[in-house]
């Protein structure tokens, strides 16, 4: 049986995933009625996701045999790379973004299209693993996971995938599940301080700076999961854990600070005033 622990780990991070991006949506549309509020996460939310899921992911896959070895040439040149290219791919997606909304890009809607961004991301990379978790864990506690074993007999590598399942939910600490809420949290600070970077960029007509800025703190962020491939290559789990989230909170603590300061000064000078013309 998986412990009481493990389940409400997952449910917590669930929560923090996939409900938790709706609520935050909900209260600052209700909080800031009439300024396209919900219009303008969508646009943000469509800024991560087509150029991510649609275009990126599946050119990795596709060039999955030729990254495994790269990966085992210079493992970390290749954890590098891949969070440049997030980065690149993001950041065109957060350029298109101000673009649509052109003049009607405020300070509020660019804070909606940064939450849409991070929003939707925990979503779809964590949410949605997390309810099949959860699924699965109610066939293990309900004991109808060897049925589902016994239907996928003729495939084995589907039989071997979800027996790596069963064993990482019933062995793996609850830690570890409240440590990717954990993890989606400050991401979503630091993609909302990122999107609100490059729209005023583009709104103050300056935007070369702050793309320079996002781009080097989303590789910052992504580089981080270059670590792990050290974990047990002379870096212990701890350890490497260790520095992952120092790195991930430090690096969500200076994208606040970042966020706060670009929204005060963006009110301060523009009155909220300032837009971009596409047409510039």
């Amino acid at each position: 049986m998986i412990p009481n622990t493990t389940i409400l780990s997952c449910i917590v991070t669930l929560f923090i995933s996939l409900i938790l991006p709706l609520i935050v949506l909900l209260v600052f549309a209700l909080r800031n009625r009439k300024q396209g509020i919900v219009s303008a996460w969508i646009i943000g939310a469509l800024g991560f996701f087509i150029p991510q899921m649609l275009i990126r992911l599946p050119t990795l896959a596709l060039l999955s045999p030729q990254l495994t070895r790269f990966a085992e040439f210079s493992p970390l040149l290749y954890a590098f790379s891949l969070a440049a290219t997030a980065g690149l791919f993001e950041l065109a997606g957060r350029i298109l973004a101000a673009r649509v909304m052109g003049s009607r890009l405020t300070p509020k809607r660019a804070l909606a299209a940064g939450l849409g961004h991070g929003g939707i991301e925990a979503m779809v990379i964590i949410g949605i693993s997390y309810i099949n978790n959860l699924v699965y864990i109610v066939m293990i506690q309900a004991g109808t996971f060897d049925a589902l074993l016994a239907q996928n007999a003729a495939t084995p590598e589907v039989v071997a995938q979800l027996e790596q399942v069963r064993t990482a939910l019933l062995t793996t600490s609850p830690a570890m599940f409240l440590l990717a809420g954990y993890e989606r949290l400050l991401t979503m600070v630091c993609q909302a301080a990122m999107s609100v970077m490059v729209c005023y960029g583009m709104a103050s007509g300056k935007p070369g700076k702050y793309i320079l800025l996002c781009l080097g703190l989303h590789t910052l962020l992504d580089c981080t999961a270059g670590i792990s491939l050290y974990i047990g290559k002379g870096l212990t789990l701890a350890t490497g854990y260790c520095i992952i989230y120092t790195i991930l909170t430090a690096t969500a603590i200076l994208s606040m600070v970042i966020l706060r300061t670009i929204l005060r000064r963006w009110a301060e000078v523009s009155k909220q005033e300032v837009a971009y013309d596409p047409q510039a």
